[in-house]
């Protein structure tokens, strides 16, 4: 391709790259979510909502933190919250302080269901990613993922 309008194309490392990128991250994210749907009935999202519950004081965040820490939109996570309650995973709470927003509650079921997929998932992402890595291999990626998630809008300088 020819530089276009200033534009700088990826060359065909970058490409090469960015592409290998897209398809591991897809790959991982697949493989964690049909291990966790088939264990523990759980997506992983749905984990996620549940282990960022579990992390927060008390067990319960706002539900607007709460699509932040997962990296969901309000509207998906207010459908993965009403499937967890339905499963009695977690509850819902009016907040005093703000009768708009309201709070999710993990309950004692959902920390027993997070606990029981907590050893199958960690052995799935060690088996899937850090045991096919050197431990330097996993210094470097852990500072490149923290550059990225740090700068996501920031170019380099």
């Amino acid at each position: 391709m020819t530089p276009m309008d200033g534009v700088r194309w990826l060359d065909a490392d970058e490409q090469r790259t960015w592409r290998s990128f897209l398809r591991a991250n897809s790959q991982i994210e697949q493989e964690l979510d049909r291990d966790l749907q088939e264990r523990n009935g759980l997506t992983l999202v749905e984990y996620g909502i549940l282990v960022s519950l579990s992390e927060a004081e008390g067990r319960r965040m706002r539900m607007r933190g709460l699509a932040d820490s997962v990296i969901v939109s309000k509207s998906r996570l207010s459908h993965q919250i009403a499937r967890l309650e339905q499963a009695g995973h977690v509850r819902r709470e009016t907040c005093a302080e703000d009768r708009r927003g309201s709070w999710a509650v993990l309950t004692d079921k959902g920390a027993r269901v997070l606990a029981e997929a907590a050893t199958g998932h960690v052995t799935k992402v060690r088996a899937r990613l850090f045991d096919r890595l050197t431990p330097e291999q996993s210094a470097a990626l852990g500072e490149i993922m923290s550059a990225l998630e740090v700068g996501a809008l920031e170019p380099r300088p």
